[in-house]
């Protein structure tokens, strides 16, 4: 069969799997797909985000947390087209998931020269339970991991055609303006594409500057952004420079040493954290996390296998054997894109973390598919006794692995990860609405995550009406707490002085005692996690 067939029925497979029930699997949309989608909503019925600020372009700040911009334009494009719902605020990473499956194959070819290889690796991220994941919900990464793998892709064809370093460049700087930790993995990407490949870029050194100073004019507007502490204010948040653990360790250990020379230097608090860094590092290849556990977050996994098939341990095996012997380049290249892809990770207090690692994206998948050509190799010329048995033998364990991931997913993981999706916001949203009118006040615990982005979501309120009703605090990290959105309030301390005519929305175990339940939320596996109550 022809190989474009092949590479047909490969794409049409990986865009099925993102798409099929994308709006409603996962359960529910979480705060950050929430705000995602409402400030992409918000910059294209009036160029402006929830704060006001117009057509922002280093940053947004949606909850404090200092978005980058490109997931919310691209959204932005589809709420245009599909509306705001669940299915357009995913769509931009259900696409990137798919272009990713493309640009592995394209890549592959640059590589290796091999249309096989290209196809099996093809096929490997199109079935990937990591891919998959990250391509059915708003991960603002997956979009940030096919930019860098562009960004590779283009260099790599640099070679043969000039042009393609400017595309390079422009794909690395998208990258950086998606993600926060790819404002570290794609300028370390492309210094070390410039590396590797330096006789090429000597010689084409004009196209090279070119390139570059487009990439300079591209980041000017952030060059104020990334000096202002708001741009640290995520990094601080989660790093293990921030953890003042190794700091107490290498004062206690000196001072039992009297505080000698040696111990200033092996109790350094220095040697600590690159202790620690290490320790964070080699925790995101974990042949736990890879191979059986995953990601312990519900949102990142279906927490019943890993983030890889196991079945391609020794496909990954082969495939390193065989790049170390034959192909030292290429396989140096992809080495140094998984280290760099991980070092942000590695820096943070929570892993091993798929999410931030996401753009180590596609590389297993190109070395399982090195290796599945490679043991097909040494079947049939070496013509190993047991090569039919071993053939049949990782055939099936991949069509069991791939069915076992499908089945949990579409069968059981909405239920049981239904609580790291806060669902039940979008059915409260919905009954609320309804019967606003007659409440005078309307109390909404905040125990499942942040409701004002919701009301705002489901009610599409004009960023016009949003920025006149809302009243907010910010905490001295930047971060915003919305207490009141009109009517409705997101604190309950006016309630002390309540009057008769007020509906309060809360957590089962969190009635107040003069207050009457008329409706329960209940969750996917029928537990109720919301009520609404009033006096009457």
């Amino acid at each position: 069969m022809n190989s474009k067939i092949f590479l047909g029925l490969i794409l049409g497979l990986a865009l099925f799997l993102r798409l099929f029930q994308l709006g409603i699997n996962p359960p529910s949309l979480y705060w950050d797909e929430a705000s995602l989608g409402y400030n992409a909503y918000s910059i294209l019925t009036s160029g402006k985000d929830e704060h006001g600020e117009v057509f922002p372009l280093a940053r947004f700040i949606a909850f404090g947390d200092f978005k980058p911009p490109l997931y919310i334009y691209t959204a932005s494009l589809s709420i245009l087209f599909f509306g705001l719902t669940e299915f357009a605020v995913r769509l931009p990473s259900s696409l990137a998931g798919f272009f990713m499956v493309l640009f592995t194959y394209l890549l592959c070819r640059e590589l290796f020269f091999k249309k096989r290889i290209s196809l099996v690796a093809s096929f490997l991220i199109a079935v990937s339970p990591w891919s998959l994941q990250f391509s059915r919900a708003a991960f603002e990464a997956n979009l940030g991991a096919l930019f860098n793998l562009m960004g590779i892709y283009f260099f790599v064809l640099f070679k043969r055609r000039k042009i393609a370093i400017f595309l390079s460049v422009i794909f690395f700087i998208f990258s950086f303006y998606t993600f926060n930790s790819n404002r570290i993995t794609a300028p370390l990407l492309l210094a070390f594409l410039f590396i590797i490949n330096f006789k090429t870029v000597l010689k084409n050194y004009l196209w090279v500057f070119v390139s570059i100073l487009i990439g300079i004019i591209l980041i000017l507007p952030s060059s104020h952004y990334l000096r202002d502490r708001e741009s640290r204010v995520r990094f601080q948040e989660v790093s293990i420079f921030n953890d003042l653990t190794p700091v107490e360790i290498s004062n206690q250990r000196s001072q039992r040493e009297g505080n000698s020379p040696i111990a200033k230097v092996l109790h350094n608090r220095r040697v600590l954290f690159a202790v620690s860094f290490l320790k964070h590092f080699t925790a995101n290849f974990d042949g736990r996390f890879l191979f059986v556990k995953g990601d312990a977050n519900a949102r990142l996994s279906i927490l019943e296998m890993g983030e890889l098939y196991p079945i391609e341990l020794p496909l990954l095996i082969l495939g390193v054997w065989y790049l170390a012997l034959h192909k030292k380049k290429t396989g140096l290249i992809i080495a140094l894109w998984m280290i760099i892809a991980v070092i942000p990770a590695a820096t943070a207090k929570e892993v091993p973390h798929a999410l931030r690692i996401v753009s180590i994206l596609p590389s297993y998948q190109i070395i399982g598919a090195v290796g599945c050509m490679y043991l097909y190799h040494l079947i049939k010329y070496r013509q190993i006794k047991i090569g039919f048995f071993i053939s049949i033998f990782i055939s099936l364990g991949y069509v069991f692995c791939v069915y076992y991931y499908l089945h949990n997913y579409y069968f059981h993981y909405p239920q049981e990860s239904n609580f790291a999706w806060q669902y039940g916001y979008k059915q409260m949203v919905q009954k609320v609405s309804q019967i606003e009118n007659q409440y005078n006040r309307i109390f909404v615990t905040t125990a499942l995550g942040r409701p004002y982005i919701y009301f705002a979501f489901y009610n599409r309120i004009s960023n016009q009406d949003f920025l006149k009703n809302k009243v907010a605090d910010r905490d001295w990290y930047g971060f915003w707490t919305v207490s009141k959105l009109g009517k409705y309030y997101f604190d309950f301390t006016p309630l002390q002085n309540s009057r008769q005519n007020d509906l309060i929305v809360t957590t089962p175990e969190s009635i107040p005692g003069e207050f009457n339940v008329f409706d329960t939320i209940y969750d996917l596996e029928g537990k109720p996690v919301l009520v609404l109550a009033d006096r009457r």
